[in-house]
């Protein structure tokens, strides 16, 4: 990997600014524009008992064109969030109106030409800017470029946004230093610019940074904009120098537009409407102001009405224009014979990348992340010191000493069941708003990022739990032979993938880490008591819980590693059989294959439930 950066830095340093400057995918169209007319959506309230409904978006229409940067502002629940998700093809539910995009609906080619930059920075920490964006590369630019292509793709991006400086920098998180944020935040602009799409979206680019940095990042995309993107952007409270950077603005309050059209006309606009600003000031703060429904002349005029009137005048003085514009459009469309339906979708493949591209980036990607959280020093030092405890505990145990021997024995079962289950428990509600973020731009198919996440997280799950019985299994001195030693190896690599699998399970079925790990706790306690070594007796009507105890099968099976059903031991009344010493002769030392086999079945089944609650959920 470290080669190949070295090899790509070398390439492009003439060739960067060319590969980027191309496009990626030939549109047929060379207009490129996004329109959208009486956007409306709506949402039930949750603690109404008469089904109302709230409406977060109410008739908002606008066009935008190449080479424009159309801004979204308004307060907190004015609706901007809403509208730029509605736009960028991802709000499902009770959405109504026209959203057109080359004047069609959103499709598959509209889709893989589209970028989407969310809120939050949603990033591996662990990887370095440069690794993050080649790995992004990999995934989402197409078949027809070479991997050599994509680097240099990367690269050249990097290049754009500035940010060479860092390039070798880990990106960082809550708990990681890496770089700054706005840099971290120019790096999600970079994911999607590898695309080198037609249409941006960007939901409050700026949070959270400083004036500086917010500057340097709406300039960056107004250079994009210079090239003939179209961007939309949601912006909460823009400087003034950043807000006249903007071409378009749309004003929204409690749903409704107040305002749309060019920043060069809405101040002109609301003074005529008799909104004036009694001292010079940011007209982002005056817009805001009157979202908020403060009058500028400081009067106590209720709120509402000043809402109510800023309303009514927009949809009296620019809407029907507005509307006579976006008639025109279609009026066009329907005179034209350059749109055809269907005719891009047909240039582009469902997935830019095959099955198997997909899963070995993946796996490549995610062993580089996983590395540092699988192998870090208190992973090792927490099993290690429990394989010593237990080993300094049973230390070299008499082989007559049959409850010391299989309480170690279910000790085993029983630890091997709770640790990588509740580490697996957390994989999926972590990682949900990256496979959000992926698989809503058609990044990879999610069998494809099923399958890797579970074979990343091998060498993690088979390595702590060979290094904890290399050191306990001779320490207690179980029986000294490669044999025995390697079946009760198996036995417990087997316990560990299927407890990993119903840790899968459980994390992706609830998707909260809480109560995933409230119910895994009950789930394991119950395994535990009913794993046949604390409650011999257990009444019939609750028994059934030993026949899906994960505890339960894999102590039968450490059970049958050490002894078979002629073995002996010295006893009070002087050579006894194993198998009929009672902590044993419940569980029995016979259908070891058939215990096997369930732990087979439980292996398949608990991913297989896991996979599906992931598809359940819309992933």
């Amino acid at each position: 990997m470290e080669k190949e950066m070295l090899d790509i830095d070398i390439q492009t340093a003439t060739e960067a600014p060319t590969i980027f400057k191309e496009a990626i995918r030939p549109v047929t169209l060379k207009i490129t524009f996004t329109q959208f007319e009486d956007v409306v959506y709506k949402i039930k309230q949750n603690n109404s008992t008469k089904n109302e409904e709230k409406v977060i978006l109410n008739g908002v229409s606008g066009l935008v064109q190449p080479g424009e940067i159309l801004a979204m502002l308004g307060p907190s629940g004015s609706g901007k969030t809403t509208l730029i998700t509605a736009l960028g093809g991802r709000l499902g539910g009770r959405l109504s109106g026209a959203i057109t995009y080359n004047k069609k609906p959103f499709s598959n080619a509209m889709k893989r030409n589209t970028g989407f930059v969310t809120q939050d920075d949603f990033l591996y920490p662990h990887l370095t800017v440069i690794e993050t964006l080649f790995y992004t590369a990999l995934l989402r630019l197409p078949n027809t470029l070479s991997k050599a292509k994509k680097a240099m793709q990367a690269e050249a991006v990097i290049i754009q946004l500035e940010l060479t400086k860092c390039k070798n920098s880990v990106v960082g998180g809550e708990f990681l230093r890496g770089v700054s944020g706005g840099e971290r935040r120019r790096v999600s602009i970079g994911q999607e610019l590898l695309v080198n799409p037609s249409l941006l979206f960007l939901d409050e680019p700026t949070s959270g940074l400083d004036s500086t940095t917010a500057q340097q990042i709406v300039s960056a995309l107004w250079d994009l904009a210079s090239g003939g993107r179209t961007i939309v952007m949601t912006i909460h409270q823009p400087s003034s120098r950043i807000f006249y950077m903007f071409h378009k603005v749309v004003l929204l309050s409690e749903g409704n537009c107040l305002y749309f059209g060019k920043v060069s006309e809405v101040m002109d606009y609301f003074s005529g409407i008799g909104y004036i600003p009694l001292v010079a000031m940011n007209p982002a703060d005056f817009l805001l102001d009157l979202a908020n429904g403060l009058a500028p002349d400081g009067s106590h005029e209720n709120k509402s009405k000043v809402k109510q009137s800023l309303t009514l005048a927009y949809k009296h003085n620019r809407l029907y224009n507005l509307k006579a514009q976006l008639q025109g459009e279609q009026l066009q469309e329907t005179n034209s014979s350059h749109f055809q339906d269907g005719s891009e979708d047909k240039n582009f493949a469902k997935w830019p990348t095959t099955w198997w591209q997909q899963f070995s980036v993946l796996l490549r990607r995610g062993l580089k992340e996983r590395r540092h959280e699988s192998f870090s020093g208190s992973q090792i030092n927490q099993v290690v010191a429990v394989a010593l405890l237990a080993g300094l505990l049973w230390w070299q145990s008499n082989i007559s000493h049959l409850q010391d021997r299989t309480g170690l024995l279910f000790f085993m079962s029983e630890f091997w069941g709770f640790f990588p289950l509740l580490q697996a428990i957390f994989t999926f509600p972590q990682e949900r708003k990256m496979l959000e973020k992926e698989r809503s731009s058609g990044t990879y198919m999610l069998s494809s990022y099923f399958i890797s996440r579970i074979v990343a997280d091998l060498p993690m799950e088979l390595a702590l739990p060979t290094l904890f019985v290399t050191i306990t299994y001779w320490m207690a001195g179980l029986k000294p032979t490669a044999g025995h030693f390697f079946h009760t190896l198996l036995v417990l690599l087997l316990s560990v993938l299927v407890a990993q699998g119903m840790g899968l399970a459980l994390g992706a079925l609830v998707m909260d880490q809480k109560k995933a790990a409230v119910l895994a706790s009950v789930l394991m306690v119950s395994f535990q008591l009913a794993g046949g070594f604390f409650v011999q007796h257990v009444p019939a009507f609750i028994a059934w819980i030993k026949y899906i105890s994960i505890i339960n099968y894999s102590y039968k099976l450490l059970l049958g590693s050490q002894y078979n059903e002629n073995d002996t031991y010295l006893c009070d009344s002087g050579v006894c059989l194993v198998r009929d010493f009672p902590s044993i002769k419940h569980v029995g030392l016979s259908g070891q294959i058939g215990a096997a086999v369930a732990l087979a079945i439980m292996l398949v089944g608990c991913r297989l439930i896991a996979y599906l609650a992931l598809m359940r959920t819309g992933l």
